[in-house]
């Protein structure tokens, strides 16, 4: 009496038929990746053509001294352009100012969009309206909202700023001239604090309720449950919006230009503008090209260092749960 065997399903036969053939099998796998890997191929060229060719030559130009304005002066000096953005002393302003802005705007942003979330969580009418309105001045482009502020809130003798102070002493004061850091500063916090908001907002509305609950059944006051439950809970978000808010402001210049031109003198000057002023002012190429490699290095500095920041707080939260 004969019997017959069914025949496997084409996937399993497949997989038999590759543990007889092991080299078939990992070429197979490697056709198998490249097929995934093929639709990002376009994605990933367009970002290392647009990203990383003007960052390779910027580095190229870095280690030349070239000046638009003096001819033949295309020529390799190793260091010698960093040694220059190092020893003039409006480079080292620019620096100083921009940690005092940078570190301002961020700590202020978050203050200020983490007080708002927590305003926003609660249930009142007209919460998606109000929440709609906050969110629009992050939706706002830089170099506009810094024209609106300068146009209509700093100006000394239309502005609402000065208007709304009037009434305590406050006449036709220069508040771009006299104020230069805090004017670039609340502009920053201005436009970043939405943003900050959002991100806590999503980490308090992630919260569980049943904590919540617990925390109040233990007799825990509103100020207890917020301090020692909510915002263990927040504090990672809280990390993600300094750490994006880093990265971002450091960056700022739209505002700069816009407002105050750098000054008073270069009392508003910050790397991205004296970057700007080596290379469209001076013609400076290879001090500016320079000064970009320093701004990019201290933003990974800074980015690395909120990451690792924030990594050792979710590792400790992780081993104590």
């Amino acid at each position: 009496m004969s019997t017959s065997v069914a025949p496997l399903p084409a996937p399993a036969q497949r997989a038999v038929d590759a543990l007889g053939r092991p080299g078939s099998a990992r070429r197979e796998g490697a056709r198998s990746r490249w097929a995934r890997r093929l639709p990002l191929m376009p994605a990933l060229i367009y970002m290392i053509v647009v990203t990383q060719v003007p960052f390779l030559a910027t580095i190229w130009y870095s280690f030349r001294r070239w000046n638009l304005l003096i001819p033949g002066s295309n020529k390799f000096s190793g260091l010698e352009s960093y040694r220059l953005a190092f020893s003039d002393p409006t480079f080292v302003t620019a620096l100083v100012n921009t940690i005092e802005i940078t570190a301002s705007a961020v700590i202020l942003a978050t203050l200020v969009g983490t007080g708002l979330a927590v305003l926003l969580n609660r249930r009142f009418f007209g919460r998606a309206v109000v929440r709609t309105l906050l969110i629009t001045p992050f939706l706002v482009m830089p170099v506009a909202g810094a024209l609106l502020w300068k146009t209509t809130v700093y100006d000394p003798l239309y502005g609402l700023l000065d208007f709304v102070l009037s009434p305590f002493g406050a006449h036709h004061v220069n508040w771009i001239g006299r104020f230069p850091i805090p004017a670039i500063v609340t502009l920053s916090v201005w436009q970043w604090s939405p943003f900050v908001m959002l991100i806590v907002l999503a980490g308090l509305q992630s919260e569980p309720l049943d904590v919540l609950e617990a925390a109040k059944v233990d007799g825990a006051s509103t100020v207890q449950t917020f301090t020692r439950v909510t915002l263990a809970h927040i504090r990672r978000y809280i990390f993600l919006a300094v750490l994006l808010g880093s990265v971002y402001i450091v960056q700022t210049f739209g505002k700069i230009y816009m407002v105050t031109q750098g000054g008073p003198g270069t009392a508003t000057t910050n790397l991205p503008f004296y970057l700007y002023e080596q290379v469209f002012n001076a013609y400076n190429v290879g001090v500016g090209a320079a000064s970009g490699v320093i701004v990019l290095i201290g933003t990974e500095i800074v980015a690395l260092g909120a990451l690792r920041f924030a990594w050792g707080l979710l590792e400790t939260a992780q081993a104590r749960t």
